[in-house]
């Protein structure tokens, strides 16, 4: 059996290989590797293997595999009827990777769960670099001419790995949620990984399912193109929550 520790990745440039992820430690929950570079190469080849960067200022970089993992079904998201009568009422616009930076610093200075101090200058860096590249992307919720809120992610595949998302405003991040929901759907994408547990995403959908479970939708579903035509528009139309269930 193959003993469960930490294990230290080359330098910056070196092998962009990652130990087996049945070695993950049970605690802290899933923390697998450290070291090594936010090099796109390095980045995609985790995604690729269900592993995310997590770690603070002054730490080296952490890398991540937990058991089990935080997810959302494209199609299961809870709209509270709460959000659905604030969307009913048009007070935002939404697009898609129009104000990349501005969202990611907006996550960076955010204040809410699933933002905040991990979000390093180097990894506003990698992940510029990943959206020039076509992989990141940034959902934008307006209001008027004003960013009041959105959040950022990962497409690999037909998978969406979301990474943080914050809110100006109040209902904007979840009016983010609905737009990407909406979006995922249209491109046929499997899969919304939220990586770690949270109350507030479990208020809109998210379930826990076994790593093992994670891993073999993401081997079957990242080598799998969008759906024809998909595309991630920048241009703004008005965010409406979807058609409640059973309707």
């Amino acid at each position: 059996m193959t003993p469960r520790r930490m294990h230290w990745l080359g330098p910056p440039g070196s092998d962009t290989e990652f130990p087996p992820i049945e070695t993950a430690l049970d605690w802290p929950n899933g923390l697998l590797a450290a070291g090594g570079d936010l090099s796109p190469q390095r980045l995609l080849a985790a995604y690729r293997r269900g592993i995310f960067p997590w770690y603070e200022a002054g730490q080296p970089i952490l890398w991540w595999c937990p058991d089990p993992r935080t997810v959302i079904f494209p199609g299961a998201l809870h709209v509270a009827r709460r959000l659905r009568r604030h969307l009913a009422q048009q007070p935002f616009e939404g697009s898609f990777d129009r104000a990349f930076q501005g969202v990611v610093r907006g996550c960076a200075r955010a204040h809410e769960p699933g933002a905040g101090t991990w979000i390093t200058p180097a990894m506003m860096t990698a992940y510029d670099r990943l959206h020039a590249l076509g992989y990141a992307h940034s959902v934008e919720i307006w209001q008027g001419d004003t960013l009041a809120g959105g959040l950022y992610g990962v497409a690999v595949g037909r998978i969406f790995f979301a990474e943080s998302m914050f809110s100006r405003v109040s209902n904007a991040s979840r009016a983010a949620m609905v737009l990407l929901d909406q979006a995922l759907r249209e491109g046929g994408f499997r899969l919304i990984d939220c990586q770690l547990p949270s109350p507030h995403l479990f208020r809109m959908g998210a379930v826990e399912i076994p790593r093992e479970a994670f891993l073999a939708l993401l081997a079957e579903h990242a080598d799998r193109a969008p759906a024809p035509g998909f595309r991630w528009s920048p241009e703004k139309r008005p965010v409406t929550a979807p058609l409640a269930r059973g309707h």
